[in-house]
């Protein structure tokens, strides 16, 4: 029972993990948001302005979303250095309390 049950601890604990481990993200310095809690992916910027982006990315497993283009909202106090519109990016999305997530950061591809 007691191997049963250590089993399952490891099984439960081993993706999360994983994921804390993971902070390679591509090989991008986004080190000033360590502790955060938020999704990090590659993307397009294709338009900013008035609190939104438009951004084109690849699929993002963590949260299920298949590859697409789509508005997302800027969340107030983001940090955005230095990219402008037909830029590579990465981005961190956060999960707001209404379940939709929003841009945190865009920081330049490198």
């Amino acid at each position: 029972m007691r191997r049963i049950l250590l089993s399952l601890a490891l099984a439960l604990a081993a993706p999360s993990l994983a994921l804390a481990s993971d902070s390679s993200h591509s090989g991008h310095d986004m080190s000033s948001h360590e502790g955060m809690e938020g999704i990090h992916a590659a993307a397009t910027l294709n338009s900013l302005g008035d609190g939104m982006a438009n951004i084109s990315h690849g699929p993002i497993t963590e949260i299920g979303w298949p590859a697409m283009t789509m508005d997302l909202t800027v969340l107030d106090g983001a940090e955005i250095d230095g990219v402008e519109a037909g830029d590579e990016v990465m981005m961190m999305l956060e999960k707001g309390e209404d379940g939709m997530y929003a841009i945190r950061a865009l920081m330049p591809k490198e």
